[in-house]
Protein backbone atom coordinates (compact mmCIF):
# COMPACT_ATOMS: atom_id res chain seq x y z
CA UNK A 1 0.00 0.00 0.00
CA UNK A 2 1.30 3.58 -1.06
CA UNK A 3 0.02 6.01 1.61
CA UNK A 4 0.31 9.91 2.35
CA UNK A 5 -1.12 12.40 4.63
CA UNK A 6 -1.13 16.00 2.80
CA UNK A 7 -2.20 19.32 4.14
CA UNK A 8 -4.08 22.08 3.02
CA UNK A 9 -3.63 25.48 5.23
CA UNK A 10 -6.29 27.79 4.44
CA UNK A 11 -8.80 25.85 5.69
CA UNK A 12 -6.30 23.06 8.33
CA UNK A 13 -7.54 20.43 5.75
CA UNK A 14 -5.38 16.54 5.67
CA UNK A 15 -6.60 15.10 2.67
CA UNK A 16 -5.30 11.20 2.49
CA UNK A 17 -4.13 9.49 -0.64
CA UNK A 18 -4.27 5.94 -0.52
CA UNK A 19 -3.22 3.63 -3.15
CA UNK A 20 -3.24 0.07 -4.18
CA UNK A 21 0.59 -1.00 -5.43
CA UNK A 22 -0.62 -4.37 -6.39
CA UNK A 23 -3.67 -3.24 -8.89
CA UNK A 24 -2.30 0.84 -9.20
CA UNK A 25 -5.84 2.14 -7.94
CA UNK A 26 -6.19 5.23 -5.80
CA UNK A 27 -7.95 7.05 -4.04
CA UNK A 28 -7.81 10.88 -2.75
CA UNK A 29 -10.03 11.00 1.03
CA UNK A 30 -11.36 14.74 1.39
CA UNK A 31 -9.65 16.40 -1.48
CA UNK A 32 -9.78 20.10 -1.56
CA UNK A 33 -9.68 22.62 -4.75
CA UNK A 34 -7.15 24.74 -3.58
CA UNK A 35 -4.81 21.66 -3.83
CA UNK A 36 -5.68 19.84 -7.02
CA UNK A 37 -2.86 20.74 -8.74
CA UNK A 38 -0.77 19.89 -5.68
CA UNK A 39 -2.33 16.43 -5.61
CA UNK A 40 -1.59 15.87 -9.31
CA UNK A 41 1.92 16.50 -8.95
CA UNK A 42 1.86 13.98 -5.91
CA UNK A 43 0.37 11.61 -8.42
CA UNK A 44 2.92 12.01 -10.76
CA UNK A 45 5.88 11.75 -8.48
CA UNK A 46 4.35 8.04 -7.55
CA UNK A 47 3.79 7.17 -10.76
CA UNK A 48 0.15 6.73 -10.13
CA UNK A 49 -3.67 7.81 -11.73
CA UNK A 50 -6.45 8.55 -9.72
CA UNK A 51 -9.01 6.65 -9.67
CA UNK A 52 -11.70 7.86 -7.11
CA UNK A 53 -12.40 10.80 -4.78
CA UNK A 54 -13.79 10.13 -1.54
CA UNK A 55 -16.00 12.65 0.77
CA UNK A 56 -16.42 11.62 4.28
CA UNK A 57 -19.10 14.65 4.19
CA UNK A 58 -20.22 17.77 2.82
CA UNK A 59 -17.70 20.06 3.95
CA UNK A 60 -18.17 23.12 5.30
CA UNK A 61 -15.00 25.29 5.14
CA UNK A 62 -13.79 24.53 1.95
CA UNK A 63 -14.85 23.27 -1.86
CA UNK A 64 -13.91 19.99 -2.61
CA UNK A 65 -11.43 19.04 -5.57
CA UNK A 66 -13.55 16.06 -6.63
CA UNK A 67 -14.65 18.09 -9.91
CA UNK A 68 -11.49 19.57 -10.66
CA UNK A 69 -10.02 15.81 -10.36
CA UNK A 70 -12.44 14.55 -12.39
CA UNK A 71 -11.47 16.58 -15.15
CA UNK A 72 -7.93 16.64 -15.20
CA UNK A 73 -6.83 13.02 -14.02
CA UNK A 74 -10.23 11.50 -15.08
CA UNK A 75 -11.23 9.90 -11.11
CA UNK A 76 -14.99 8.77 -10.09
CA UNK A 77 -16.25 11.04 -7.68
CA UNK A 78 -17.68 9.14 -4.51
CA UNK A 79 -19.79 10.07 -1.68
CA UNK A 80 -21.95 8.78 1.07
CA UNK A 81 -24.80 7.49 -1.02
CA UNK A 82 -27.20 9.31 1.00
CA UNK A 83 -26.45 12.25 0.19
CA UNK A 84 -28.04 11.24 -3.17
CA UNK A 85 -25.85 13.66 -5.25
CA UNK A 86 -26.60 13.65 -8.98
CA UNK A 87 -22.99 14.29 -9.81
CA UNK A 88 -20.90 11.43 -8.14
CA UNK A 89 -20.52 8.46 -9.79
CA UNK A 90 -20.54 6.33 -7.22
CA UNK A 91 -21.96 5.74 -3.67
CA UNK A 92 -21.02 4.24 -0.27
CA UNK A 93 -22.77 3.04 2.59
CA UNK A 94 -21.81 0.94 6.07
CA UNK A 95 -22.11 -2.82 5.62
CA UNK A 96 -20.59 -3.02 1.86
CA UNK A 97 -16.69 -2.52 1.35
CA UNK A 98 -15.58 0.28 -0.69
CA UNK A 99 -12.07 -1.56 -2.61
CA UNK A 100 -9.70 0.77 -3.90
CA UNK A 101 -7.61 -2.57 -5.92
CA UNK A 102 -6.88 -5.16 -3.09
CA UNK A 103 -7.21 -2.25 0.00
CA UNK A 104 -10.68 -2.54 1.29
CA UNK A 105 -12.08 0.37 3.08
CA UNK A 106 -14.96 -0.25 5.73
CA UNK A 107 -17.68 2.89 5.61
CA UNK A 108 -19.09 3.39 8.69
CA UNK A 109 -22.02 5.72 9.35
CA UNK A 110 -21.09 8.21 11.79
CA UNK A 111 -23.66 11.41 12.46
CA UNK A 112 -23.20 13.88 14.51
CA UNK A 113 -21.37 16.75 12.95
CA UNK A 114 -23.55 16.46 9.83
CA UNK A 115 -26.68 14.33 9.73
CA UNK A 116 -24.94 11.86 6.39
CA UNK A 117 -21.39 11.79 8.01
CA UNK A 118 -19.07 8.59 7.31
CA UNK A 119 -15.84 7.75 8.49
CA UNK A 120 -13.47 4.82 6.59
CA UNK A 121 -12.03 2.24 8.39
CA UNK A 122 -9.03 0.11 6.74
CA UNK A 123 -7.45 -2.92 8.20
CA UNK A 124 -3.87 -3.17 6.62
CA UNK A 125 -3.25 -6.39 8.68
CA UNK A 126 -1.14 -5.50 11.08
CA UNK A 127 -3.01 -2.29 12.31
CA UNK A 128 -6.31 -0.88 12.13
CA UNK A 129 -6.36 2.89 10.73
CA UNK A 130 -9.29 5.09 10.96
CA UNK A 131 -10.03 8.10 8.56
CA UNK A 132 -12.60 10.11 10.85
CA UNK A 133 -12.79 12.82 8.71
CA UNK A 134 -14.39 15.43 11.29
CA UNK A 135 -15.95 13.64 13.67
CA UNK A 136 -13.19 12.93 15.50
CA UNK A 137 -10.34 14.38 15.69
CA UNK A 138 -7.17 15.28 17.79
CA UNK A 139 -8.39 15.60 21.41
CA UNK A 140 -11.01 17.57 20.14
CA UNK A 141 -14.44 16.56 17.35
CA UNK A 142 -16.61 17.97 14.82
CA UNK A 143 -18.77 20.99 15.46
CA UNK A 144 -22.66 19.80 15.68
CA UNK A 145 -24.62 23.34 15.53
CA UNK A 146 -25.45 23.32 11.20
CA UNK A 147 -25.78 20.56 8.69
CA UNK A 148 -28.41 18.27 10.63
CA UNK A 149 -25.70 18.20 13.57
CA UNK A 150 -26.67 16.23 16.39
CA UNK A 151 -24.31 16.24 19.63
CA UNK A 152 -26.11 13.10 20.97
CA UNK A 153 -25.71 11.14 17.85
CA UNK A 154 -22.35 12.64 17.54
CA UNK A 155 -21.35 10.87 21.05
CA UNK A 156 -22.98 8.08 19.80
CA UNK A 157 -21.34 7.45 16.71
CA UNK A 158 -17.74 8.03 18.72
CA UNK A 159 -18.62 6.16 21.95
CA UNK A 160 -20.53 3.54 20.14
CA UNK A 161 -18.53 3.14 16.46
CA UNK A 162 -15.00 4.61 17.13
CA UNK A 163 -14.16 3.68 20.98
CA UNK A 164 -15.34 0.41 20.22
CA UNK A 165 -11.99 -0.51 18.62
CA UNK A 166 -8.52 -1.78 19.34
CA UNK A 167 -7.12 1.70 21.44
CA UNK A 168 -4.14 0.66 19.08
CA UNK A 169 -6.23 2.07 16.28
CA UNK A 170 -4.46 4.81 14.11
CA UNK A 171 -6.67 7.86 14.19
CA UNK A 172 -5.89 10.23 10.98
CA UNK A 173 -8.50 13.06 10.98
CA UNK A 174 -9.92 15.71 8.49
CA UNK A 175 -8.51 18.60 10.21
CA UNK A 176 -5.96 19.71 12.74
CA UNK A 177 -5.50 23.49 13.79
CA UNK A 178 -2.25 23.13 16.10
CA UNK A 179 0.20 21.30 13.57
CA UNK A 180 -0.49 17.66 14.98
CA UNK A 181 -1.19 15.24 12.44
CA UNK A 182 -1.74 11.81 14.40
CA UNK A 183 -3.34 10.15 17.48
CA UNK A 184 -5.14 6.83 18.56
CA UNK A 185 -8.17 5.29 19.99
CA UNK A 186 -6.75 5.09 23.17
CA UNK A 187 -4.93 8.44 23.04
CA UNK A 188 -8.47 10.10 22.44
CA UNK A 189 -10.34 7.38 25.24
CA UNK A 190 -8.06 9.19 27.43
CA UNK A 191 -7.12 12.60 26.83
CA UNK A 192 -10.16 14.21 24.64
CA UNK A 193 -11.32 16.77 27.04
CA UNK A 194 -14.81 16.80 25.54
CA UNK A 195 -15.03 12.73 25.28
CA UNK A 196 -12.13 11.01 27.42
CA UNK A 197 -12.39 9.43 30.82
CA UNK A 198 -15.28 8.26 30.25
CA UNK A 199 -17.95 11.83 29.93
CA UNK A 200 -21.15 10.99 30.07
CA UNK A 201 -23.44 12.43 26.97
CA UNK A 202 -25.15 15.10 29.19
CA UNK A 203 -21.58 16.50 29.53
CA UNK A 204 -20.63 16.04 26.58
CA UNK A 205 -23.51 18.08 25.07
CA UNK A 206 -23.74 20.02 27.87
CA UNK A 207 -19.73 21.14 26.28
CA UNK A 208 -20.61 21.58 22.47
CA UNK A 209 -24.01 23.16 23.27
CA UNK A 210 -21.36 25.97 25.15
CA UNK A 211 -19.04 26.13 22.82
CA UNK A 212 -20.46 29.52 20.75
CA UNK A 213 -18.30 29.21 17.58
CA UNK A 214 -17.94 31.89 15.02
CA UNK A 215 -20.25 31.25 11.77
CA UNK A 216 -18.21 29.32 9.10
CA UNK A 217 -16.18 31.63 6.63
CA UNK A 218 -17.25 29.70 3.77
CA UNK A 219 -19.69 27.68 4.36
CA UNK A 220 -22.67 29.67 2.62
CA UNK A 221 -20.55 28.73 -0.60
CA UNK A 222 -19.09 25.48 -0.03
CA UNK A 223 -21.93 23.44 1.38
CA UNK A 224 -24.05 23.63 -2.15
CA UNK A 225 -20.74 24.32 -3.68
CA UNK A 226 -19.67 20.69 -2.60
CA UNK A 227 -23.11 19.44 -3.01
CA UNK A 228 -22.48 19.84 -6.91
CA UNK A 229 -19.29 17.92 -5.96
CA UNK A 230 -17.11 20.87 -6.32
CA UNK A 231 -18.71 23.40 -8.80
CA UNK A 232 -17.76 27.26 -7.61
CA UNK A 233 -21.15 29.01 -6.89
CA UNK A 234 -21.50 32.09 -8.91
CA UNK A 235 -21.65 34.36 -5.61
CA UNK A 236 -18.49 32.99 -4.57
CA UNK A 237 -16.23 35.78 -2.68
CA UNK A 238 -13.33 36.88 -5.00
CA UNK A 239 -10.74 36.22 -1.95
CA UNK A 240 -11.71 32.39 -2.49
CA UNK A 241 -11.76 32.55 -6.37
CA UNK A 242 -8.45 31.51 -7.35
CA UNK A 243 -8.90 28.14 -7.24
CA UNK A 244 -11.73 27.93 -9.27
CA UNK A 245 -10.51 30.07 -12.19
CA UNK A 246 -7.78 27.29 -12.40
CA UNK A 247 -9.33 25.60 -15.45
CA UNK A 248 -6.25 23.73 -16.79
CA UNK A 249 -3.12 22.30 -16.25
CA UNK A 250 0.14 21.40 -18.18
CA UNK A 251 -0.45 18.90 -20.57
CA UNK A 252 2.68 16.97 -19.52
CA UNK A 253 1.47 16.54 -16.26
CA UNK A 254 -2.48 15.16 -17.29
CA UNK A 255 -0.85 12.87 -19.65
CA UNK A 256 1.36 11.77 -17.13
CA UNK A 257 -1.03 11.07 -14.22
CA UNK A 258 -3.86 9.10 -16.86
CA UNK A 259 -1.21 7.18 -17.91
CA UNK A 260 -0.95 6.47 -14.64
CA UNK A 261 -4.29 5.40 -14.07
CA UNK A 262 -3.68 2.85 -17.27
CA UNK A 263 -0.93 1.29 -15.50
Amino acid sequence: MIFKQLYEQDSSTYTYLIACEETGQSVLIDPVIDTVERDMLTLKELGLGLTYTLETHMHADHLTGAKKLKQFAGSKIVVPAMEQLACADLGVSEGTPFMVGNIKLEPLFTPGHTGKHHAYLLDNGMQKILFTGDALLIEACGRTDFQSGDPVKLYESITQKFFTLPDETIVYPAHDYEGRQITTIGQEKNRNPRLGNNKSQDEFVDIMNGLDLPYPRKIDFAVPGNEACGECPGDIPEEYRGPCDIVDLPQDLIRAVRAGDQG
